[in-house]
């Protein structure tokens, strides 16, 4: 992404945000933010399934996958 795009977009999400005086309000946001953010992962997992990139197995198999890092 361009610097100058990501700029001018960070600066205008501070600026709506310093419109923010409580913390329902501040709560209200991430949620909106989380289910935006899961709404493209969901979309995204959607078109690789349907191009058979994925299967539903292979989301249940990843699941059950334990990626700790060993000591």
């Amino acid at each position: 992404m361009d610097t100058t795009v990501l700029n001018s977009a960070q600066q205008n999400i501070l600026r709506m945000l310093s419109f923010i005086h409580d913390e329902k309000t501040v709560s209200d946001i991430e949620t909106v933010l989380a289910n935006y953010f899961a709404q493209k992962v969901d979309k995204e997992l959607d078109g690789l399934i349907s191009e058979g990139t994925i299967s539903m197995d292979t989301i249940e198999q990843w699941g059950k996958e334990h990626l700790r890092t060993p000591y």
